[in-house]
């Protein structure tokens, strides 16, 4: 039946799949357990799930409107404003400390569905926002705008962390948290825990994006134009 759907519908069943084995992981420890103590990691991958949707809308707006227009302008920063919930979701690894020892493969099985599936999330948004980029830019020029965005989400993961400050933050409270930046970017000598967070998540975020990207365009799933990566079974299939 798979192989009668095209590759999105593919792709969005299997994710489909997958978060129902996430979710039904965290409801057998609920009911094992008669506790919801893990309810933060379903929360924290719903709000991982945002910036792929607000992606899906900006591809969709930026078919008919310039970037630089206002609602393609808005759409990207609530955008980059979600996105570092997706990769936050690794920092939620520092909770198995917590796990009682006879739980802890359980725990591991469920802290790992989940977390990947809030990354994988993540990188789906960032591929589209990148192709986006790669059509309008070069190359080079496209690669360093997603580097850039990982940079900001790999210091938004150290001021969640560390702060414990969120997404909202940036409406409801942004006096309080642009103080929080700024006394941390006009006195970096003070937090020197900042820079090895910070730079150790970046160069985890590129590093793993590099892969997923080329792996994308290999599998011609950005750039359908591109000669096939598999020429011999392509030749097979016809």
């Amino acid at each position: 039946m798979l192989r009668n759907l095209n590759p999105r519908r593919q792709f969005i069943l299997s994710l489909l799949f997958a978060m129902a084995v996430s979710i039904g992981l965290f409801g057998y420890g609920a009911y094992h357990s008669q506790s919801l103590r893990y309810d933060y990691l379903v929360w924290n991958l719903f709000l991982a799930a945002v910036p792929l949707v607000i992606a899906i809308r900006l591809v969709h707006v930026l078919r008919s409107k310039r970037w630089s227009a206002w609602e393609p302008m808005g759409w990207s920063l609530l955008w980059l404003m979600f996105v570092p919930n997706s990769f936050y979701m690794i920092s939620d690894f520092i909770h198995l400390r917590n796990v009682a020892q006879a739980d802890i493969l359980y725990a591991t099985v469920l802290f790992t569905s989940l977390i990947y599936l809030g990354v994988l999330l993540g990188f789906c948004s960032l591929i589209l926002i990148h192709h986006e980029l790669r059509r309008r830019l070069h190359a080079a020029a496209a690669y360093a705008w997603i580097a850039g965005a990982l940079l900001v989400c790999s210091f938004a993961i150290y001021i969640g962390r560390d702060l414990r400050w969120n997404s909202w933050d940036v409406i409801f409270n942004p006096a309080g948290l642009l103080f929080d930046i700024s006394d941390r970017v006009l006195r970096p000598e003070d937090y020197p825990t900042m820079f090895v967070t910070v730079i150790s998540f970046f160069a985890l975020l590129i590093s793993l994006y590099s892969v997923v990207w080329a792996g994308a365009r290999l599998l011609r799933l950005v750039d359908p134009h591109q000669a096939s990566a598999f020429p011999q079974l392509a030749k097979r299939r016809s």
